[in-house]
């Protein structure tokens, strides 16, 4: 205990001797900016600078603590440790590491290392600290999650994240060096987004349910397709994002969480993962079942997903079948709207346009598809087409009359049902267009799913839990463990 106090002591006198020198390039700082007088341009210049100072402040003190982990003297630290691979054997002086990147600069960290005691077996050498303090990449967790959370970021390129890091926080990488810090970090955090997800639509279900309101809260599942250029030929192939979203009992969005896919034939990891969640949530949900929404377009594969998939589905701990209201999304409707109404009256007629907006309006009320498909069969009846504008109107025709069952709008609003897709419709635009369609974008495909992931998952709001959850579980793997002496038992490694 003696031994503790004297440490700190010797610790705090070591830090504060580090900030005395800072302090005093303060005090010349603000006494040159006192002396030149206020102006925007130097007080610009003056918390710039400061700024500057602070920061460096900040590295200094922690590549001192950090470089204080350790003993000082080689021979202090256990001579073996036992890893998977097997027993390690201490070197005999520490090795410096001088491209450490923190919040606050690169450090230089001096560190004991292990070699595997059969040199032919290829083992890397082992630095204790350096897995103690979770370095990515030579990345602390802190400065690797700036980097990835930026590279995730709407409008981001890595000129942009780079520029950023070197601007933010005096670490100069480059390209290859920050994608591989994304990818490992992405990789790390990316077995963890099923149950950060589950847990965040379980607390979103809790305050839905204690909600004021009449009707019980809505799960709505979402799913869609938006292309995007991938390498090597720049072709534009279909991806897929979905959407799990929650409503309240007066119909209002709580929350949505994301899951996001490159192009794939069939589209099955999107089917699998987002089978999957939803899986998990309703086992995760200990209370009343809420209502059960499809809401999506018409699309091949989101239709065959409804088919194959999710009227299927069974409760994981009652084995019921599960209840799907299929709803098609409203304004897709209304588009074949506006197809027969100028194909009855002409393109961009006061007619068209006049009897589109009605009908519309009239596809919202009690039988309104039957409605709508009855005023439009008794023009169609009257008025002579060109066979183009004949197969136009019919195509409509057909898509409302044999999707009618999906259309009752009156009754999705009564029942404070949501009846757009928007929530989806507007999560491909956030998760793929708003970051990986920017001008002159190309992407491989395992690129693009490292930007998607992350993405996902911090648009579903719940990437500090997560990371939180990450580097817990980097805590708890099986570290280096000393091997006892048959003398004394030698203290445990850092």
């Amino acid at each position: 205990m003696q031994y503790g106090t004297l440490a700190r002591v010797a610790l705090a006198s070591a830090i504060f001797k580090l900030l005395l020198d800072i302090i005093q390039e303060i005090c010349k700082l603000a006494s040159r900016f006192i002396q030149a007088g206020p102006t925007p341009q130097t007080a610009w210049d003056f918390e710039r600078e400061l700024a500057q100072l602070l920061r460096e402040a900040g590295r200094r003190v922690l590549e001192h603590v950090y470089n204080r982990i350790e003993p000082e003297l080689p021979q202090n630290a256990p001579h073996y440790l036992e890893s998977e691979a097997g027993r390690y054997r201490r070197l005999s002086a520490k090795t410096a590491n001088p491209h450490v990147a923190t919040l606050f600069g690169k450090i230089k960290l001096c560190r004991l290392g292990y070699r595997f005691v059969h040199r032919e077996a290829g083992e890397r050498t082992l630095f204790p600290l350096e897995m103690a303090l979770g370095l990515i990449k030579n990345a602390t967790p802190a400065l690797a999650e700036v980097a990835a959370r930026s590279m995730a970021l709407a409008g981001a390129t890595q000129g942009t994240v780079l520029a950023r890091l070197w601007e933010e926080h005096g670490v100069r990488w480059g390209v290859e060096t920050l994608r591989a810090v994304t990818a490992e970090l992405e990789a790390r955090m990316s077995p963890w987004r099923r149950a950060a997800q589950v847990e965040q639509v379980r607390q979103w279900l809790d305050w839905a349910w204690k909600s004021p309101g009449t009707q019980h809260p809505t799960l709505s599942v979402g799913r869609d397709g938006i292309t995007l250029a991938t390498r090597p030929h720049g072709f534009f192939e279909v991806a897929t994002v979905s959407t799990v979203t929650v409503y309240d009992r007066q119909g209002q969005r709580v929350g949505s969480v994301y899951l996001g896919f490159v192009p794939e034939a069939g589209q099955q990891t999107m089917t699998d993962e987002l089978t999957a969640l939803l899986l998990a949530i309703l086992e995760a949900w200990p209370g009343k079942l809420p209502r059960l929404v499809y809401l999506t377009d018409a699309g091949e594969q989101e239709c065959s997903y409804f088919c194959r998939v999710l009227r299927r589905l069974r409760h994981p701990r009652t084995g019921k079948r599960l209840a799907w209201t299929r709803i098609l999304d409203y304004y897709h409707a209304s588009r074949r709207l506006t197809e027969m109404a100028e194909a009855l009256f002409g393109s961009h007629s006061r007619e068209a346009a006049s009897w589109a907006r009605r009908m519309r309006k009239l596809l919202k009320q009690r039988n309104g598809v039957f409605r709508v498909l009855h005023s439009a069969a008794a023009i169609g009846a009257r008025r002579s087409m060109t066979s183009c504008q004949r197969k136009q109107y019919q195509r409509a025709y057909n898509y409302l009359r044999r999707r009618s069952r999906y259309l009752r709008y009156h009754e999705y609003r009564q029942a404070q049902l949501p009846i757009g897709s928007g929530v989806t419709e507007a999560a491909a635009k956030t998760l793929f267009t708003q970051r990986l369609k920017l001008s002159g974008m190309r992407w491989s495909k395992a690129g693009a799913q490292v930007i998607l992931n992350l993405r996902a998952i911090f648009l579903s709001g719940v990437w500090s839990p997560l990371y939180r959850t990450m580097l817990s579980s980097m805590s708890n793997r099986a570290a280096p463990t000393p091997v006892l002496s048959h003398l004394s038992a030698t203290p445990k490694a850092a």
